[in-house]
């Protein structure tokens, strides 16, 4: 997986990178000073989180976070030494998906990325077969036709996916769906929920709201009025 950390300053990157890759040995760690650099690395690779410092000099973080986010889906955590609820609030607003403080403390980090365990995945099969996923999770996905893109048979992919990743092909996708559409309900508040579910990858709105509820523990419309909720309560 491909990790984007923006900051102006170069040491500040290297903490960031030095901190993270103990815990996430197999990600792929890509840095930049400025927006610009940023831009022409999310464009000749797929980004899978980037970690933006929200104060730079030119284009600041946010508007790089907009940015990246039009050209494809991926996850944003935003850095910043400046405690704002103006600057979380356009954070929300721009579907970051965490915000945390600089100095940077280790355990603070990694408890933030505890949800990304599940990609640190060891060999380059299952990490091709993370990166369709993470492309085409809005398509029909059958496991057989990953493994025929990596050149494998389904059956050594299924165990192999099990294997590394803690959970199965299935499972994992959509989890994954999970998450898209989570973001989707919160950025595109026209959106329906067929139409939610539809540009996630599942089959039926029936089988989206009945596994979001199970996952979340509630509907996916009940998600969408809570978070509305909680961001218009929020302190500016």
């Amino acid at each position: 997986m491909y990790i984007l950390l923006v900051d102006d300053e170069p040491l500040e990157l290297e903490q960031l990178e030095y901190l993270m890759k103990p815990h996430f040995p197999y990600w792929t760690f890509l840095k930049a000073t400025d927006a610009t650099t940023a831009l022409a690395l999310a464009k000749s690779q797929k980004i899978s989180i980037a970690f933006l410092d929200i104060q730079m000099p030119g284009k600041d973080g946010l508007t790089l976070g907009m940015e990246l986010k039009e050209l494809y889906e991926l996850d944003i955590i935003m850095v910043t030494a400046y405690q704002s609820f103006d600057y979380a609030r356009q954070s929300i607003r721009i579907g970051v998906n965490d915000y945390i403080t600089k100095p940077i403390i280790e355990d603070e980090l990694i408890q933030t990325l505890k949800k990304y365990e599940k990609w640190n995945a060891k060999s380059d099969a299952i990490q091709q077969a993370l990166h369709i996923i993470h492309e085409r999770y809005a398509e029909k996905l059958p496991l057989a036709a990953v493994a025929e893109k990596i050149h494998l048979s389904p059956t050594y992919l299924s165990r192999k996916f099990l294997e590394e990743m803690g959970i199965g092909f299935a499972d994992y996708l959509n989890a994954y769906r999970l998450e898209m559409a989570k973001s989707m309900l919160i950025n595109d508040p026209e959106a329906s929920i067929s139409a939610v579910a539809d540009h996630t990858g599942f089959n039926s709105q029936h089988y989206f709201s009945s596994l979001f509820r199970k996952n979340f523990g509630m509907t996916p419309t009940a998600y969408r009025v809570q978070f509305s909720n909680d961001s218009e309560a929020s302190p500016v």
